[in-house]
């Protein structure tokens, strides 16, 4: 689930990941264009009730790729996202517009 706020001058958008329980992973990182990919630059909080979480903010009037490492080694995409894209590695990408 993807939760989007933006700021009062619309330059830049507050942005909350959310993947569910029913994923059942340990930990959870968010990689995307806004981080290079980096798999440490974006670690998710696990909740109480199995759900992981993060906020990042990004600059407006782009779409982003992203995904989910889950356990350091799956690759998930986000259900509730804005759109998806072919990727190098015959996958696809999560897409947000912000």
């Amino acid at each position: 689930m993807l939760k989007k706020t933006y700021s009062k001058t619309g330059r830049l958008c507050r942005v909350t990941f959310d993947i569910p329980a029913e994923v059942n992973a340990k930990t959870a990182s968010l990689c995307g264009e806004f981080n290079e990919w980096d798999r440490a630059a974006n670690p998710m909080k696990r909740r109480k009730n199995g759900r992981h979480s993060t906020t990042i903010s990004l600059k407006t009037g782009r779409t982003y790729r992203f995904r989910y490492l889950l356990d350091g080694q799956r690759w998930e995409n986000d259900w509730a996202a804005d759109g998806y894209a072919l990727n190098s590695f015959g996958t696809e990408d999560s897409l947000i517009k912000v």
